[in-house]
């Protein structure tokens, strides 16, 4: 992969983590620096080309790579070891094409450059360093453009070959799919459609939105580390005691969970707020959100902790080229979501919302963001807990249609996005639903109505404000 900026930064931990060997190409060497300071990369296991030649540096790190793999099968070392992430301080398309010419088997690939700020720098042409790059720009940008869609073209070709490989490839939501596309690259199935998928369409969709788990954070407004490090302890204990009694088609994203947030400390440095990030369905977020509530309440925890989410969460993002790009009923270039929560949670008690283009993929006008911030500070908290139900009950109706339409009958019932909504859910499962006499199971009829759907619960619909509103 590539890229070591803002968002792209995390790659590397994300390699140590699940134990993989992940190599990622950054162009601009200040990037790499700032990862090294802040403890996100290893100095040690940087390749560079500032002061050697291209040829010469990758001649190094696919050795090195080679050596680890070899290590890896020799020693059969599981998914739990820790991994490693080397980083080649050049452009990703060199990388690209040696790795394919050398042989080395890649199991898996993507791409976060800066593309959605494609004629700003935020992808740098073959042949140029990072500063050249930027001159060249300056100098003469319909030079800079020609060079930069010549680039991608090379770059489209060296994945298309390593994908025929058996390497899988993901869009990460940059506009890599849309900007090779306008470059008239091999990346078209037909004429609508990419050669790839969007991880949310094969990933995050499939295994984590479907199921209502999305980016739910906090920030500790203390700023004391002993907050945090309650806020995770009282995460952890919650997760633990739901990883019990999981059903198993969330077990798995249960497990991560703990994995994650039981070793956040050791893994994910601080470097500005007191604060984690978490992918918790609804249950885990009610839950944790009255945890915190009761703990700062007892003075358990010293001050307030603001409750929010990243822009990326199930149901808070309309953008038909990523979080709605599996949205198949011809609506995903609809901002329903958006605007909904947008509306919705300044109706429900949030500290602030907002409503927003961008959200780092560019692509303005064709994405949109309903967000908002709320805070515990150990009053009330029923706000808190109907936002959440709401957030994630409006994600489940999105994608409603999608899910069902996929499973087979007998397995309908087991939508656990729809699950921990505080609206008395519990009495609803399995009761005789009075409108249709027909069992109301997490609110879906487990049968497929005249169109092959299922069809929400009135109560669900009028609890996130769509009135009788059917998902058809």
């Amino acid at each position: 992969t590539s890229g070591l900026g803002g968002m792209s930064g995390a790659q590397a931990l994300a390699a140590v983590i699940t134990g993989c060997i992940g190599v990622i190409a950054e162009v601009d060497d200040d990037a790499i620096q700032q990862r090294i300071n802040d403890g996100y990369i290893q100095k040690d296991l940087v390749f560079s080309t500032k002061n050697a030649s291209i040829e010469g540096v990758l001649v190094d790190l696919i050795k090195k790579i080679k050596q680890l793999k070899t290590e890896i099968l020799n020693k059969q070392v599981g998914a739990s070891s820790k991994g490693v992430a080397l980083i080649y301080h050049g452009n990703v398309v060199d990388l690209w094409e040696r790795l394919y010419t050398e042989g080395v088997a890649v199991e898996i690939g993507t791409d976060q450059t800066s593309l959605h700020n494609i004629d700003d720098c935020g992808y740098t042409p073959v042949g140029y360093t990072f500063e050249e790059a930027k001159q060249l720009l300056m100098d003469n940008k319909p030079k800079f453009m020609e060079e930069v869609r010549s680039t991608l073209r090379r770059h489209v070709a060296a994945i298309n070959k390593l994908t025929a490989r058996g390497m899988y490839f993901f869009d990460y939501g940059n506009a890599f799919l849309k900007e090779a596309a306008e470059a008239q690259s091999d990346i078209l199935k037909s004429p609508t459609e990419f050669r790839y998928p969007s991880y949310v369409q094969d990933i995050m969709g499939p295994m984590c939105f479907d199921y209502g788990f999305g980016p739910f954070r906090w920030v500790c407004t203390s700023g004391k580390k002993e907050d945090l490090d309650k806020t995770d302890a009282i995460a952890t204990q919650i997760l633990r005691g739901m990883l019990g009694n999981a059903a198993p088609d969330i077990h798995n994203q249960l497990k991560d969970n703990v994995l994650w947030i039981e070793n956040a400390d050791e893994n994910i440095p601080i470097v500005g707020s007191m604060a984690r990030i978490l992918y918790a369905d609804a249950d885990g977020r009610v839950a944790i959100a009255q945890a915190f509530n009761e703990a700062i309440a007892k003075g358990e925890i010293s001050a307030p902790i603001v409750l929010g989410r990243d822009h990326h969460d199930v149901s808070g993002t309309d953008s038909p080229y990523r979080e709605t790009s599996n949205i198949y009923d011809g609506s995903r270039f609809t901002a329903d979501m958006a605007v909904q929560n947008f509306v919705g949670d300044a109706f429900r008690g949030a500290t602030w919302v907002s409503l927003h283009n961008g959200g780092g993929v560019g692509e303005w006008f064709v994405v949109l963001h309903g967000q908002r911030v709320s805070h515990a500070d150990g009053i009330g908290g029923h706000n808190l807990l109907v936002m959440i139900g709401a957030e994630r009950g409006g994600g489940a109706a999105r994608v409603i249609q999608l899910v069902i339409g996929r499973i087979a009958e007998p397995d309908r019932e087991r939508l656990h996005g729809l699950r921990g909504l505080p609206c008395h859910e519990r009495e609803h499962r399995g009761r005789v639903h009075p409108a249709t006499e027909e069992r109301a199971e997490g609110y879906v009829r487990p049968h497929a109505d005249a169109h092959g759907f299922g069809q929400l619960c009135p109560e669900f619909l009028d609890h996130l404000g769509f009135g009788t509103r059917v998902f058809h």
